[in-house]
């Protein structure tokens, strides 16, 4: 049997699945990222699109539908700086690393722990068998404070699962619309 960080690394070489990609866990004075027991760590890229509550009072709602860019602010940091997530409040960022899903992997992604004890929540979608792109990840700060997010470290842990049956349809099957996504990416509806 193959242990699973190994494995990971041979997926990795096998389908360039994650570019770039970080052999070890890197900890040394910043959030954790790169290979993990059974998953990998990836990384907030510099670039953060965030809504501020205090700039939209009027906003009678957010419709995915029909979504309004207007609402977030784009704010840059500098790989070992930060952005201000503001108090209850939502921002988007995407991945420092490109992912490529092989058609018998599926992913399921979770926020840093150091980060939700500090109220910063993250949500990913699972990465379908076949998808790929850079990630568009959702931060929450459930606090009533600001929270400080970090440029280039450690955002949410990716783990990875083999299955036992390949899919019959694949995400790049579907011509999925946020396949090879290369910016953050606001909602969509086909």
């Amino acid at each position: 049997m193959v242990k699973p960080d190994k494995w990971i690394k041979k997926m990795v070489l096998e389908h360039k699945m994650i570019e770039p990609f970080e052999p070890s866990q890197v900890k040394a004075g910043a959030i954790s990222y790169g290979v993990s027991s059974y998953g990998y760590d990836m990384r907030a890229a510099n670039e953060f699109k965030i809504f501020s509550p205090q700039k939209h009072k009027d906003l009678q709602a957010i419709d995915p539908k029909n979504f309004d860019e207007k609402v977030f602010e784009s704010v840059f940091a500098e790989n070992g700086s930060f952005v201000i997530i503001p108090p209850n409040s939502v921002a988007l960022a995407r991945s420092v690393e490109y992912f490529r899903i092989p058609r018998d992997i599926i992913t399921i992604g979770f926020g840093k722990s150091t980060y939700a004890r500090s109220g910063i929540l993250v949500n990913i979608t699972p990465f379908e068998p076949e998808w790929e792109g850079f990630v568009t990840i959702s931060i929450s700060n459930v606090n009533s404070v600001p929270v400080k997010v970090y440029a280039g470290e450690g955002i949410a842990q990716i783990l990875f699962m083999g299955v036992s049956e390949v899919c019959e349809t694949s995400y790049a099957d579907k011509k999925g619309k946020y396949q090879a996504q290369r910016d953050i990416t606001s909602s969509k509806v086909d």
